[in-house]
């Protein structure tokens, strides 16, 4: 069988409203019982993000749905051109926060875009890495011959998750037991962290006749579930045996009283293996494809923090793939953690910049710390 080159020719990005500083953010998200947050500058000193996007108002009324928002990234992609939206024929929309359970998010983003034909429509389910789970299916697709042009992106919408009153009940429980009225720091962390935002990436088996593409010459994945209990979770609880229980062995008032559709995230066991497992990655990666970090250009790695940079640095240094500071390209800081979408908004940023020149190599890395997976992938400006 032969395989076809697979080319991204073109990417865009939506981002929701005005950006939104530091020193805003309660303002949107709201008092948790009334009270400023203990944490907010601790977890902003170390993430390093000066700026974010919601697609809410301060009074949490939603300004887009997620499929709204990945609906106008898409559209971006072909200069808002109805006639053009015919001509791709696969779509995979990856997102960690869809607008619902059910339908999936890809088939509510096609419905949000009427001009397309009937095409297939693929939603993979994750966190940061769904995104790039898109992103390979959409790769796959097109290099067995399966489609000629595809669409890929990255999404999320999760501000009206991080609200102060989807916090109310458990911050009103706490206080009648005259317990810590503060809800626990695993739940506050991640409201100072994620954001609004949406990415896309058009994907076809020939370069732009015109301008640069970027052909992808492979991407690998990596999950170490089987060894690392979940970091990260959504509508569950964590057991003390580390197991998860789900929402649905809660009852509705449990559901309210423990915030149990919060994010929550076990902050010291992403410190202790975030990193380490993603440098076992890296070094496989490249072991795998026969290749040296020295022959990287540029590296795109996605940090949820500013906090793990010179940590991932050391680490690559010690393992023998050492990436020097210079040869990074991150906007964390300008952007926001957005999740799924932060490595395509990166992509984007980078592909737009007028910085790249044919040759060059582009290596991505995308952690999860939900169970700890990882998606890595090189490509080329061609």
């Amino acid at each position: 069988m032969q395989f076809s080159n697979v080319y991204i020719t073109g990417t865009s990005k939506f981002l929701p409203n005005s950006p939104i500083e530091n020193e805003e953010m309660e303002e949107y998200l709201g008092l948790i019982n009334g009270t400023p947050s203990k944490s907010r500058r601790i977890v902003l000193r170390n993430n390093g993000i000066k700026q974010r996007y919601y697609a809410i108002t301060k009074d949490g009324k939603p300004t887009h749905t997620n499929a709204q928002m990945t609906a106008i990234a898409i559209r971006e992609l072909f200069n808002n051109d109805p006639a053009k939206l015919k001509s791709f024929q696969l779509l995979c929309c990856g997102t960690s926060s869809p607008d619902q359970m059910m339908p999936s998010h890809a088939v509510m983003v096609h419905g949000e875009l009427p001009e397309t034909n009937s095409i297939e429509v693929v939603s993979p389910a994750g966190v940061c890495c769904a995104g790039m789970h898109a992103l390979k299916y959409a790769y796959m697709a097109i290099k067995t011959g399966e489609a000629e042009t595809a669409i890929s992106s990255g999404s999320e919408r999760i501000s009206s998750l991080l609200r102060s009153e989807n916090f109310e009940d458990e911050a009103k429980k706490l206080k009648q037991l005259e317990a810590n009225p503060y809800i626990s720091f695993d739940k506050d962390f991640l409201r100072w962290m994620l954001s609004d935002g949406a990415s896309a990436f058009l994907l076809s088996n020939q370069p732009n006749e015109n301008g640069i593409s970027l052909r992808i010459e492979w991407m690998d994945g990596f999950s170490f579930a089987h060894e690392k209990e979940a970091c990260m979770y959504m509508a569950s609880d964590k057991e003390p045996d580390g197991s998860l229980k789900s929402y649905k062995e809660f009852s509705h008032a449990e559901q309210m009283e423990k915030s149990i559709f919060s994010i929550k995230q076990d902050v010291k066991l992403l410190s202790e293996n975030i990193v380490p497992l993603g440098g076992i990655g890296v070094t496989a990666v490249l072991k795998k494809h026969n290749m040296q970090s020295s022959e990287i250009d540029y590296f795109l790695p996605h940090m949820s923090s500013d906090f793990f940079r010179d940590k991932i640095y050391t680490r690559l240094k010690e393992n023998g793939t050492p990436i020097e500071y210079d040869k990074w390209f991150v906007n964390l800081p300008r952007v926001g953690n957005v999740g799924s979408a932060s490595v395509y908004l990166m992509v984007n940023e980078l592909f737009h910049s007028g910085k790249l020149k044919k040759g060059e190599k582009i290596f991505l890395l995308v952690p999860e710390s939900s169970r700890f997976s990882y998606m890595f992938a090189m490509m080329t400006v061609v």
